[in-house]
């Protein structure tokens, strides 16, 4: 009888301990999980950025004040480049800059995914459409995309066409390759296990490839869209018309043409501000997102 009751005390003690530890990890994870507060937000994520910009900055200066550089031919000031700023504003012209390069980006980007993503698809699934035209979309995506701007201009003229033309040959086929890599990461027990459930041809593609495939295609999204923007920067500085407006790349070669360096920073800065806010605004909230769902990142 000792026994048996010493047996079920330690029984309780066991399921006890059980019971804290469970209690401890909910905790644990409830405390992990929750929203951090602003202060912490800003000191790790707002504030490191602005001493990098406000280190850039003070180098800068120094330069210009300690006579470093002292032809502002080669290197504006910032006040210089900030005039530029505020002679845009007050022109109303700077919006329209931005908006100009970055509304073609953003739909030439979209035509991209539309036609980049069955291609991968398709490429990663067929053998050999994979040997056929696999070699092909790499040799592309190591091709330069400013050697698209002058057959796209034979071809289509100096128009929008002509600069959608140069975005999708530039952003096409790293959002297929990066499908590609997505899927032939994809373990093979996932397949199996979705055609034990029933899930093949274009139901298992939906429900198992492209969801465990999501991480590299989100890659290959990023590195489309870094594509997609760096060709239309190309198309804009050497094909320019009046009927194509003055977006950021023509900006940057209007600079140069009239020797204005605080013109050529100008432009500069704002291509280097607009890839950044794509970036910051649209592609990490979706990769954080990615990851989290797959137990890889936890809040903090």
């Amino acid at each position: 009888m000792a026994s048996t009751e010493t047996k079920a005390d330690a029984a309780v003690k066991d399921n006890d301990e059980l019971g804290g530890l469970e209690a401890g990890l909910d905790a644990l994870e409830v405390s992990a999980t929750g929203r951090p507060s602003f202060g912490l937000t800003f000191k790790q994520k707002v504030l490191p950025p602005l001493v990098a910009f406000a280190v850039v900055l003070v180098a800068w200066q120094a330069l210009i004040s300690f006579k470093i550089v002292d032809d502002p031919t080669k290197l504006p000031s910032p006040s210089a480049v900030w005039g530029e700023v505020e002679n845009a504003w007050l022109q109303g012209t700077l919006l329209d800059y931005i908006w100009t390069s970055v509304s073609r980006g953003l739909l030439g980007f979209l035509f991209a995914l539309v036609i980049g993503t069955p291609l991968g698809l398709l490429v990663a699934r067929v053998k050999f459409v994979r040997a056929a035209i696999g070699p092909i979309l790499s040799g592309l995506q190591s091709l330069p995309s400013v050697a698209w701007v002058p057959p796209a201009v034979i071809w289509l003229g100096l128009n929008n066409s002509m600069m959608y033309a140069v975005i999708l040959l530039g952003a096409v086929p790293s959002i297929a390759n990066g499908l590609v890599s997505g899927v032939d990461q994809v373990p093979p027990l996932f397949l199996r296990a979705g055609r034990t459930m029933g899930a093949t041809g274009l139901k298992g593609t939906w429900h198992i490839v492209m969801p465990a495939a999501l991480p590299g295609y989100l890659a290959g999204l990023k590195q489309g869209w870094a594509f997609s923007w760096r060709s239309l920067m190309a198309a804009e500085i050497i094909a320019s018309s009046p009927d194509l407006g003055v977006g950021l790349g023509q900006l940057l070669e209007n600079g140069r043409n009239a020797s204005s360096m605080s013109m050529v920073f100008l432009a500069i800065f704002l291509i280097l501000f607009v890839g950044i806010a794509i970036d910051l605004l649209i592609f990490s909230p979706v990769e954080r997102w990615v990851l989290r769902s797959r137990g890889l990142l936890v809040k903090s």
